[in-house]
């Protein structure tokens, strides 16, 4: 195996780690019946750690040279996407819900997979946005089945 393939698995493992681990919390938050449930804190998590690793990536492919900092415009793009989410959560007083914390998170999420294509890391977003696909695809019925009265 070379490096580029364990580079691959090994980020493939990470991204894994992060969604199961979001949805564990997600899972509690729904259970409590909060709003922000288990596809929200999956991707809040796989967005995380992909961001951690196209900075950790990215310093590696550009050490030594001293006109380029990815991780300073990967801060600015986090804080940028954060705003244009913040905007599209909105609290419906009349049902005393909080709606569009998915679709903010997504939008973040699509920030850092754009960000790692960018840098070059194609195959690291492309299993992102499977991920993205597969939390929405195969979540959202559980969270559906679990907001049910009983």
């Amino acid at each position: 195996m070379n490096m580029t393939s364990s580079i691959l698995l090994l980020s493939l493992r990470d991204l894994l780690l992060a969604i199961g681990l979001g949805v564990l919390i997600g899972m509690e938050r729904k259970l409590v019946q909060k709003e922000a449930g288990m596809r929200t804190f999956a991707l809040i998590s796989l967005g995380s750690a992909l961001f951690i690793m196209i900075s950790r990536l990215s310093m590696s492919m550009y050490l030594g040279n001293s006109s380029l900092d990815p991780s300073r415009t990967l801060g600015q793009i986090i804080v940028g996407i954060g705003f244009l989410g913040a905007g599209v959560i909105i609290f419906e007083q009349r049902e005393g819900k909080v709606k569009g914390l998915t679709t903010a998170t997504i939008m973040w999420v699509t920030a850092a997979i754009g960000s790692a294509v960018g840098l070059g890391l194609y195959w690291i977003a492309i299993f992102t946005t499977v991920f993205v696909l597969l939390i929405n695809l195969i979540i959202l019925p559980i969270e559906r089945h679990m907001d049910k009265p009983r």
